[in-house]
């Protein structure tokens, strides 16, 4: 299994007791031993409230030092974790709780209505409670090899969320892989703004935090308009990001930016495409080159970018040293460098499957090796290149056409904000390619057209160009396609 999990976080929780470690909005401050005693006063909490090992515990919160509190009690006590996607409302939290059916969920008052039948803990006076009992010591440790920790259900960016099934294991190689390939050490400072619901922010800032023993500010949530005070007065060395947040970044004064990246040794994009222009734009401006990874809910990180290397824009970079990665055809077979095909994963880092989804899960394995569904090209010297998802894939009269490579063009043509490239059906072509557009003012198709007929294939020309408000996204920043209005020729 590799080193446990516990073993990952004990190295600050029990080896850097004194050292300064976290503080929030409110103006909260904890060392290591603060963080310690806390989640053992909540592991004994949650034993007074009847939750074992094996049970699941569900929570519904907002950023806040009581999500790490519960993390690390869950880690503990064998307890299963399963965050909720704040922006979730009754149907998908009504799928999650039917799927896991926890034994609890802890939630701020104000938000008890969206779990109606469920046993409710309401969150600050969880902490009153717990922050009373008298423990100094922690659990037994669960006995399991490698007991499962959480279940994190995907975003559900083509339909319903299916929960990832993901252990103590896949968490310790991840997390100590990217300590040590993104080189953190205890003199960091991390500035959190990514929701601790997600892996992202869970599985890779809190783990690397905690494995480096380097100091953590937690924002309730990423704000563009006090970004600039934040960056600022805390000065963080390391910040987590989705491609929006650095689009919004970019809006800042140019001196702001030169301080905020001569401060800035790593600033790490995920979740979602980030195009070459933004990757490019920042490194102008802050004088920080960003650094991308290519990860899924299902196996946390997969790729990323060398910290010392090359950090090739339209890239994410070679796979990570404990991760195999192969590309293979429709058929199945491995594919050429530099020829296109479905990515497939191996390591310690997939996890076990999707909880109670047996079906899924076969199909989601051939062999041990976990289809990923993202398309990809790899270069002769191992550098990832995605070109979207498989069931994104457009095939238009025989030809393929992936939608990333449309949308990375048009928000590079004046007044172009976001798109996004949906294939519709058509008699003769079996499948058309149509673009949804946010624009700074009305769209001159023909002008688009013009422009996409000098770059690109005339059968990647969309037949259409959709203008819309915005593009229905998850809180991680994705494009949530199946929820663009329908298209009307």
């Amino acid at each position: 299994m590799g080193t446990p999990l516990i073993t990952l976080l004990d190295a600050s929780l029990l080896g850097r007791g004194s050292r300064e470690a976290f503080e929030d909005e409110s103006g909260l401050r904890l060392n290591f031993a603060d963080l310690e005693m806390r989640s053992n006063r909540w592991a004994a909490w949650l034993r007074q409230k009847g939750i074992q090992p094996g049970d699941r515990l569900a929570f519904f919160l907002a950023n806040r030092a009581e999500v790490i509190d519960l993390w690390l009690a869950c880690v503990k006590s064998g307890v299963i974790v399963v965050p909720v996607n704040i922006l979730y409302r009754e149907r998908e939290i009504h799928h999650i709780l039917a799927e896991t059916r926890p034994a609890a969920v802890v939630t701020a008052g104000k938000d008890a209505h969206f779990f109606a039948g469920a046993r409710i803990l309401e969150v600050e006076e969880s902490a009153r409670e717990a922050g009373q009992i008298p423990v100094s010591s922690r659990p037994p440790l669960p006995r399991e090899e490698d007991p499962v920790a959480a279940l994190i259900f995907t975003s559900g960016t083509t339909g319903v969320a299916k929960g990832a099934v993901l252990t103590h294991g896949n968490f310790a190689v991840n997390g100590s892989s990217l300590v040590q390939t993104w080189k953190f050490t205890e003199n960091d400072r991390y500035l959190a703004a990514l929701p601790l619901f997600h892996v992202h922010g869970l599985a890779n800032g809190l783990h690397c935090w905690l494995g480096s023993g380097c100091h953590l500010r937690l924002l309730e949530r990423f704000q563009a308009a006090r970004a600039e005070e934040e960056f600022l007065r805390y000065r963080p060395t390391v910040f987590f990001g989705v491609p929006t947040m650095y689009v919004r970044l970019l809006e800042l004064p140019a001196e702001a930016a030169r301080k905020i990246g001569a401060c800035l040794r790593l600033a790490v994009s995920g979740s979602a495409p980030l195009s070459p222009a933004i990757h490019a734009e920042f490194r102008k401006k802050f004088g920080t080159t960003l650094l991308e990874r290519y990860g899924m809910t299902e196996t946390l990180m997969n790729t990323s970018h060398p910290y010392d290397g090359e950090r090739r824009p339209g890239t994410v970079g070679p796979a990570l040293p404990h991760v195999r990665i192969a590309i293979r055809d429709l058929q199945g077979d491995e594919v050429r460098d530099g020829e296109e095909g479905e990515l497939y994963v191996k390591g310690p880092n997939v996890c076990r499957g999707y909880w109670n989804r047996e079906d899924a899960t076969r199909g989601a394995f051939v062999d041990g090796w976990f289809r990923t569904g993202d398309m990809g090209v790899r270069s002769p010297d191992g550098y990832i290149t995605l070109q979207g998802r498989r069931s994104d894939l457009i095939i238009s009269g025989g030809f393929n056409i992936y939608p990333r490579e449309i949308e990375e063009f048009l928000v590079t043509l004046p007044g172009i904000r976001e798109a996004a490239v949906v294939g519709v059906a058509d008699r003769v072509r079996g499948e058309l390619p149509v673009a949804y557009v946010v624009s700074e003012g009305p769209l001159d198709e023909n002008a688009l057209k013009e422009a996409l007929g000098r770059s690109l294939a005339s059968f990647k020309c969309p037949r259409a160009f959709v203008r819309v408000d915005h593009l229905p996204r998850t809180a991680l920043g994705k494009v949530q396609k199946h929820l663009l209005p329908p298209h009307k020729p």
